[in-house]
């Protein structure tokens, strides 16, 4: 009854005014997450609110008057460096206010991984038979935004037609990456990164660097199409597996999108089918 007493106290102190500064608070949150939205500053938003709760919850059980001391020190700082940290959503939300409701993006469904998945090896087949380039990055829990703004926006549905459309020779798309979120074509001639480290003995192209290069820091899958020798490769974790054809990238995007409960782990699996690959072979110069 206590509580139920308290619910009333409160709600007989709840004007119009407070509702509008709550409803105003709760838009500002809500503006906020929808910006990073997307990008790899979820993660990272996510490791700050750990952290912070660890603080609070071992300086209020303990009395430790010096980490105290630290803490009250170190938070001026920490306000500081956030505006750093997150310069890049930051600038991308005054880039989408200029547009006027860019923030404003509802949420799409999620997309049927079976559709997806026999899209991209249908198109993939096609590509290594012309023997055209191509590097398709599917977005997972890690968001990409900030390489779809380096391209050029499609948002359209994903089809085997589309990719090879993009990707036919000395089109103005075909140089860069299409990147896949939620079954749609996000973006195409997107800008990748490239890989830090060295894969094997031979020299890799750009397009197979820039595929391993979005697998290092996240968790995307990207799949490239070799111009010069036609082979299909796929990436994940900052690894490749080379010399894939429909069947087998098929059956190993599968085994991605939808993780079965193996006895051996899925990420080790593609390590070490990675180093077998490359050990056999030099990557191509593409």
């Amino acid at each position: 009854m206590q509580g139920f007493s308290d619910i009333l106290w409160l709600l007989k102190r709840i004007d119009g005014l407070a509702l509008l500064d709550i409803l105003l608070v709760t838009l500002v949150f809500y503006g906020l997450l929808r910006l990073i939205r997307g990008t790899q500053a979820v993660q990272l938003l996510r490791g700050i609110i750990f952290v912070v709760l660890v603080i609070v919850v071992v300086s209020g059980l303990f009395r430790l008057t010096a980490f105290n001391w630290l803490l009250r020190s170190a938070v001026p700082a920490l306000l500081v460096s956030l505006p750093v940290i997150f310069q890049p959503e930051l600038r991308r939300a005054l880039e989408r206010l200029g547009r006027a409701g860019g923030i404003m993006i509802w949420p799409q469904k999620e997309s049927e991984p079976e559709r997806v998945i026999e899209e991209i090896t249908e198109a993939c087949g096609d590509l290594s038979k012309q023997r055209w380039g191509a590097l398709i990055v599917l977005e997972r829990e890690t968001g990409l935004q900030q390489y779809i703004d380096t391209g050029v926006t499609i948002n359209s549905d994903l089809s085997a037609d589309l990719l090879l459309t993009i990707f036919y020779p000395n089109t103005a798309l075909h140089d860069g990456a299409v990147i896949v979120r939620e079954g749609r074509i996000a973006a195409a001639a997107c800008v990748l990164p490239l890989a830090k480290t060295l894969m094997g003995k031979g020299h890799i192209g750009t397009r197979h660097r820039a595929a391993v290069g979005a697998t290092e820091e996240t968790d995307a899958i990207s799949i490239v199409v070799s111009e010069e020798t036609g082979i299909i490769s796929i990436a994940r974790g900052g690894r490749m597996v080379r010399h894939l054809d429909q069947k087998r990238l098929r059956r190993i995007l599968s085994a991605l999108l939808h993780p079965p409960a193996p006895r051996r782990s899925l990420p080790d699996w593609i390590r070490d089918k990675a180093r077998n690959q490359i050990k056999r072979e030099p990557a191509p110069h593409d």
